[in-house]
């Protein structure tokens, strides 16, 4: 690497680490967050559309397969917002970053969100495919333990009145609970289940029409945007609260200065 490009990219590294003040966050996340809702329902609709009424009825499931739509994508998001959670209470706890911890709670409400959505839906689908709401499944199972390991940190950070306690206690059952993840993605091949395998893999063709992958790929799409939406809000709620009156925000929410003569 050349000295102007090593420059280049140390002044791109500083540009991006001025976010990490909590001011800054707030000021840049309330810009995106309206794009954000506005891409949530674009790649919605058009995923809903497709996946309810351009994909083809499948062979062997009928009509009801369309599930996965939903189903699917939230079952991703379940398992990568875990991640994304445990990585930035990591950063928080090793480096004392008030920003990461608070991004870690922000996170967690949104991963339970898909994890419940994920197992309601995969009931509805289960019930006509295997005559049954539920089974002690490895993949239901597993599923439901990342529920409630998102409840429990949501329940821990929440019982702790010292701040930085609660992260760092949040943090390690977040580190701790994400060996649970690749359990889940890998038990339909460690152990015989009833639940079907990857429909879609990094090494492999897909194995479903291109329109229903599409569909699911807009939904996934869909559900990536109202992540984002949904975290930036929640993290920009957090921030406040937590940073209550330093300055920048008591002139955010119009408190006077100490001494200031009301008219």
């Amino acid at each position: 690497m050349n000295s102007a490009s090593a420059a280049g990219s140390a002044a791109t590294s500083l540009r991006l680490y001025r976010f990490a003040a909590p001011s800054r966050f707030y000021a840049l996340t309330g810009r995106l967050v309206p794009w954000l809702w506005l891409i949530t329902a674009a790649f919605a609709l058009a995923g809903l559309y497709t996946g309810f009424f351009v994909a083809p009825t499948d062979a062997t499931q009928g009509e009801s397969y369309r599930i996965i739509f939903i189903h699917v994508p939230a079952a991703w998001m379940s398992m990568l917002l875990y991640l994304v959670m445990a990585f930035w209470a990591a950063i928080g706890w090793a480096f004392n970053a008030r920003l990461a911890s608070m991004l870690a709670r922000a996170i967690a409400p949104t991963g339970a969100l898909f994890t419940f959505l994920a197992l309601w839906t995969g009931a509805f689908w289960g019930r006509p495919a295997w005559g049954a709401w539920w089974v002690w499944d490895a993949r239901l199972t597993t599923e439901l333990i990342l529920l409630f390991l998102y409840l429990g940190f949501i329940a821990l950070v929440n019982a702790i009145d010292d701040v930085r306690r609660a992260d760092h206690a949040g943090a390690l059952l977040a580190l701790v609970g994400s060996v649970n993840v690749p359990i889940i993605y890998f038990s339909v091949k460690w152990w015989n289940t009833l639940h079907q395998g990857a429909t879609v893999s990094m090494t492999a063709a897909p194995k479903m029409a291109s329109t229903m992958l599409g569909a699911m790929l807009l939904m996934t799409l869909a559900c990536w945007a109202y992540a984002f939406a949904v975290v930036f809000m929640r993290v920009r709620a957090v921030i406040v609260e937590r940073e209550a009156h330093t300055a920048w925000v008591d002139e955010l929410v119009g408190v006077r200065p100490r001494g200031t003569i009301r008219p």
